[in-house]
C-alpha cells in the first residue's frame, strides 16, 4: 500500500458507504425497483476503483466486478453488493493498518515507511 492508494481507499470507502446508505433507504421503499443508468454508472466506477485496491484476494465475490447495464440491479441487488463491499475493505484495512497508541490513531502500513512497518510487530489486535 502506498500514499496515494492508501488515500484513494479511504475516498472511495466513504462514497461506498455513503451510496449504501441512500440505496439502503431505497431499498427499504421499493427494493425491487430497477435502479437508473446514470446511478449505476457511479455505482460501477466505485466498484471498480474498489476491485482495484482490494486485487483479487480481498474481492467479495470471485465471479463479481461491476453491475450489468443490460440486466439493470434492483435496490436491493445493489445494496447487498454494496454491504459486501464494505466488509471486505473493513478486512482490507485491518490487514494493512495498525493502531498508533500515542496517538490513538489507525494508521496505514505503508510500503515505504519503515517505521509504521516496524511497529506492526507490536500492534494489538484490533477488535470490530
Amino acid at each position: 500500500m502506498n500514499k496515494t492508494n492508501a488515500e484513494l481507499f479511504e475516498k472511495t470507502y466513504i462514497q461506498l458507504e455513503e451510496l449504501n446508505r441512500e440505496m439502503s433507504t431505497l431499498s427499504k421503499k421499493a427494493p425491487n425497483d430497477v435502479i437508473n443508468k446514470f446511478k449505476l454508472g457511479f455505482i460501477n466506477t466505485l466498484l471498480n476503483t474498489a476491485n482495484t485496491l482490494l486485487n483479487t484476494r480481498y474481492l467479495p465475490f470471485k465471479e463479481f466486478r461491476t453491475f450489468d447495464e443490460d440486466a439493470m440491479p434492483t435496490n436491493s441487488d445493489v445494496t447487498i453488493i454494496l454491504v459486501q463491499y464494505l466488509g471486505c475493505m473493513d478486512k482490507y484495512r485491518t490487514d494493512h493498518s495498525c493502531m498508533d497508541y500515542i496517538t490513538n490513531e489507525l494508521k496505514w502500513i505503508l510500503d515505504d515507511d519503515e517505521t509504521t512497518a516496524n511497529n506492526i510487530k507490536n500492534r494489538k489486535p484490533r477488535g470490530r
